[in-house]
């Protein structure tokens, strides 16, 4: 399992001690906010290290090779910026990006909460996007479109989000829209 633009990495934390035979590996651009999570997760097992757990510092758009198709499930929750832009398949290198990460048969689960600071084409409707664009734009990258709308409140607590967590993020908000895709190779 990958998770990509993991922040501080609990998700990883969690999924890993829940399965201790799943390499679970964090990635992200920003060191520093990984710093925690990689500490613990190297720690001694008696004291609540995972060895199942690992953490990269990369951008989604220049991934290490190594990491090509080894993810039968890649997370991303609440991406912004490149990312966000990536997961929506509007920026083509980060999107290449994602699904080089997924193995044959593998999916990407994406929990997306677009906000106007994430600095997307105002003539963009995320909504509108997802509902009718998006199984045509991640064709071209091995990728189909499996499941695509409104993420409900067990999604978001699902994903462990921090960022969730702080911004009160839930379902049905309608000041925060968020959305839950699924995509598969």
């Amino acid at each position: 399992m990958v998770d990509l633009g993991t922040g501080d990495g609990r998700f990883v934390l969690a999924a890993a001690a829940a399965d201790p035979n799943t390499l679970v590996i964090g990635v992200d651009a920003s060191a520093g906010a990984m710093i925690e999570a990689s500490r613990r997760a190297a720690g001694p097992a008696r004291r609540g290290g995972l060895p199942n757990a690992l953490f990269v510092v990369a951008a989604a758009e220049a991934l290490p090779h190594e990491l090509d198709g080894v993810a039968e499930v890649v997370t991303i929750h609440l991406p912004w910026g490149s990312l966000l832009r990536g997961a929506l398949a509007i920026d083509e290198a980060v999107a290449a990006g994602i699904a080089g990460l997924v193995a044959p048969g593998g999916r990407v689960e994406i929990l997306l909460a677009p906000a106007t600071r994430d600095q997307l084409d105002d003539a963009i409707d995320v909504g509108e996007r997802i509902a009718n664009g998006l199984a045509d734009d991640w064709r071209p990258f091995g990728l189909g479109l499996r499941e695509a709308g409104r993420a409900s409140d067990q999604d978001i607590v699902g994903a462990r989000s921090t960022w969730a967590r702080r911004l009160g993020l839930r379902a049905g908000d309608p000041a925060r829209a968020a959305f839950r895709l699924v995509l598969e190779r």
